[in-house]
This record gives structure tokens, C-alpha cells and sequence, in this order.
């Protein structure tokens, strides 16, 4: 590391610190930074819509806590294996053979501090300088910034609105070179909530079965938020001759309500689990024990109550489909799972606000929401598209009519 040598107050010497380069490129997560300003916002007082969290509102599961406190009066408080306990990793193995007929042993399985870590520690152990990573757009926002940090180069590759924001066979075809290392498939997806019949993977599988260096990666974290009897799957399901460089990434985090828990977890090829448990132990070791736990419990447990979340969920995604699609310039396609609605701003791009401004481009409009309605959401250029907005439904339908309703004001106000 660099630095430079300045005199102090006291006449002390003191070093500057000099960010590392891997860093140079990569930008703050948007949408922890726009939660940051919804509670600053409400903490001055201001009647705010926070539109921008990604977690369920509801509280997590009874059964689920009581494991953790047993857990703790039990004084499994102490550091575990780094990928995680045998027996959670043992529930993990239960969980892919019972939702995705995937057969994995626990030596194939990692835990990690949620399932951002997992995606990382993958990046860190596989990626080389100038490896490529193939990310479709829209995409979740750090996808392309750990790719950055880990020295890869993001290879995105923008998907349109009429295709309901799905990857195209073709696109990826044309996207990979001998360069590419990972494909990043996510399904159902944030921002759009868009995802894959299997039809549609079992095309994009075939793609990847011609490429036998290209790696896949994919987020299943929104796996069991699907509505309209929509079948989820998993390309490594989908494609037994994939298996072999696959790594199935998922958690607890959205479908039980346990974003604080901070637990993810991976199955893939014993070779990649083994490096990226090397990383892990070097970093931040084993994930909470507790957490482990309550993990435990949430996949082998009662899973009747996702059914009724789902329900909720599908109403509140039904309100906000239809009231922005009533608001003048925007547009919006349904979509399948998660709890987002990604919106187009098109019709509003080129307007001006009533003092004056004009709308340029979806960070304009996310900012106008802002200022005139107090409504938090995220411009699409966060996600590599442009121009829309993501609102996450993860809130009362009283609140999401509250919200929408502003929305509808402010655009009507654009002339």
C-alpha cells in the first residue's frame, strides 16, 4: 500500500491512507445506501415510503427462534466447522434432494454469512485477472462489483422488457468467449422478479453444455417466492451434465424471513466447496452458530406458512402492477416471483417537473419520487438498465396503495 507522510496537529507523523485500486471501481451497494436515507429521512421527521428494501416484512418464524434459544441455552455458542455444522449441512443436502432432486453430500455443501458471502468467496477462489464473468441485466446490484474485486471482468449482457427481462439463448451464445469463467443465472430475479420456465433454462442449459469451460452460477435465493402455480427450477436439475460446474447458491434470508440472520449456503464439486471454504477461513471463518441453528430448524421444519406468504405476497404484487400501470408514463410486465415490480419510466423521460426540471434519465425520476412524494425507490442504471425503477411489494398493502397513489401524483404532475 502506498502512503504518504503528513505532519499532525501535534507535529506527529501520520500516514494517508491510499485506497487499494481493486476498490477504485467499485461502487457503494445503492440500495443500502437508499435504505440509509429512508431512516435518515424519517428520523427528521418526514412521512417516507421506503420502496427499496429487499426483505420480507413479515417477522420470522416462532419454531425458527425457538431453535435459536435452545441453541443457546444448549451453549452451542462456540466456533463450528468453517463450512458450517454437519448437521446443517446435512439439512442442506435434504433440502436440494426434497425441492430440486439434487443429490449432494455435506462435503459439497458450504455455509457462509449469508448468501452474498457465499457468491464472493466463489469469485475470490475461482477467478484469475481477466477472467470474465457473464452477468445478465438487469441484475442484482453487486453481482458486478464482486466480480471487480475479485479481479474478473463483468461481461454484461442487457436483456429487454419484452422479453420479460429473461436471458436469450442467442445473447448468451454470443456473449461467451474463451475468456468466460462464470455465468450468473438468477431466477426468479432482483430487480424484476422475472424467471425461467424450464423450457426457457432447458435453453439456455444447451447453450452452456457446448462450453464445457464456461462455469454456471446460479442464485436460487428466491426459489420458494413464486406465484401463479409457477414451477421453479434450477439449471443444475434441469441439466444432470451441468452438475459438475455448478454451484446452486441459496439461503434462508427471503423465504423465512431471516435476513438478520445472515445466513446463505452453496452446493457444487467438492474441489470448489474445498477453496472456497479456504477462503472463508481466512476471513470471517464459520458463520453464527446460533444462526446455524435457527437454519437448521427453518429447513427441516414446517414449511406450510410459505404457502400463505406467497399468497400476500401475489396480492400485494397484483396492487402495485396495476396501480403504476394507471400512473401516466410508466409501464410495468408481472412477474413470476421475489417481491419486485422493476417499472418503466420511458413516458416520463423528457418531461419536466412543476419547477421546472427536466427528467432526464431514471436517476431524475427516482429523485423527483424522492423530493415531491417522499417515496424511496431504485433507479434502474443500478441494476444495468435504463429507464426504469425497482419497488419492492415487501410491505402492507395499505402502504403499497399509500405509496403507489403518490407515485400516480407525481407523474400526473410531469407535463
Amino acid at each position: 500500500m502506498q502512503t504518504a507522510i503528513q505532519s499532525g496537529k501535534d507535529n506527529t507523523e501520520t500516514a494517508e491512507l491510499t485506497v487499494a485500486n481493486r476498490l477504485k471501481a467499485v461502487k457503494p451497494s445503492a440500495t443500502l445506501g437508499l435504505i440509509a436515507v429512508a431512516q435518515q429521512l424519517k428520523a427528521e421527521g418526514k412521512d417516507v415510503i421506503g420502496l427499496s428494501v429487499g426483505e420480507p416484512d413479515f417477522d420470522t418464524p416462532a419454531h425458527i427462534r425457538d431453535a435459536a434459544k435452545k441453541a443457546m441455552d444448549a451453549g452451542d455458542t462456540r466456533y463450528t466447522p468453517v463450512p458450517g455444522t454437519l448437521a446443517l449441512r446435512e439439512a442442506i443436502c435434504r433440502k436440494f434432494k426434497r425441492d430440486n432432486n439434487l443429490d449432494y453430500t455435506p462435503d459439497e455443501v458450504i455455509v457462509g454469512t449469508g448468501g452474498k458471502q457465499v457468491l464472493f468467496n466463489a469469485l475470490m477462489a475461482t477467478l484469475n485477472p481477466g477472467d470474465e464473468v457473464v452477468i445478465p441485466a438487469p441484475y442484482w446490484v453487486s453481482y458486478p462489483d464482486m466480480t471487480r474485486i475479485a479481479e474478473g471482468e463483468p461481461v454484461i449482457v442487457s436483456c429487454t422488457m419484452e422479453n420479460n427481462f429473461r436471458l436469450q439463448p442467442e445473447d448468451l451464445e454470443a456473449a461467451i468467449t474463451p475468456k468466460t469463467r462464470w455465468v450468473m443465472l438468477n431466477s426468479p430475479s432482483n430487480p424484476t422478479g422475472s424467471a425461467y420456465t424450464r423450457e426457457e433454462m432447458k435453453a439456455l442449459t444447451d447453450v452452456l453444455l457446448r462450453h464445457p469451460h464456461v462455469w454456471v452460477m446460479s442464485d436460487d435465493i428466491y426459489e420458494k417466492l413464486v406465484y401463479d402455480d409457477f414451477e421453479f427450477t434450477t439449471p443444475a436439475e434441469i441439466e444432470p451434465r451441468l452438475k459438475s460446474r455448478t454451484l446452486t447458491v441459496n439461503g434462508v434470508s427471503k423465504a423465512y424471513a431471516m435476513t438478520g440472520w445472515r445466513i446463505g449456503y452453496a452446493a457444487g464439486p467438492k474441489e470448489l466447496i474445498k477453496a472456497m471454504a479456504k477462503l472463508q477461513g481466512q476471513s470471517t471463518s464459520n458463520p453464527s452458530s446460533i444462526s446455524q441453528a435457527a437454519a437448521l430448524a427453518a429447513l427441516d421444519g414446517p414449511q406450510e406458512f410459505l404457502s400463505g406468504w406467497c399468497d400476500s405476497f401475489k396480492k400485494r404484487r397484483d396492487l402495485v402492477v396495476s396501480m403504476l400501470g394507471e400512473a401516466e408514463g410508466l409501464s410495468c410486465t408481472v412477474p413470476e416471483g421475489a417481491f419486485y415490480v422493476f417499472a418503466s419510466c420511458a413516458g416520463c423521460i423528457g418531461k419536466k417537473t412543476p419547477d421546472g426540471q427536466v427528467i432526464e434519465n431514471d436517476s431524475d425520476f427516482a429523485q423527483y419520487l424522492l423530493k415531491s412524494e417522499n417515496v424511496v425507490t431504485v433507479q434502474g442504471v443500478e441494476f444495468g438498465l435504463s429507464p426504469f425503477f425497482r419497488v419492492s411489494y415487501a410491505l402492507s398493502e395499505d402502504v403499497l396503495e399509500k405509496a403507489c397513489k403518490r407515485i400516480q401524483k407525481a407523474c400526473a404532475a410531469l407535463s
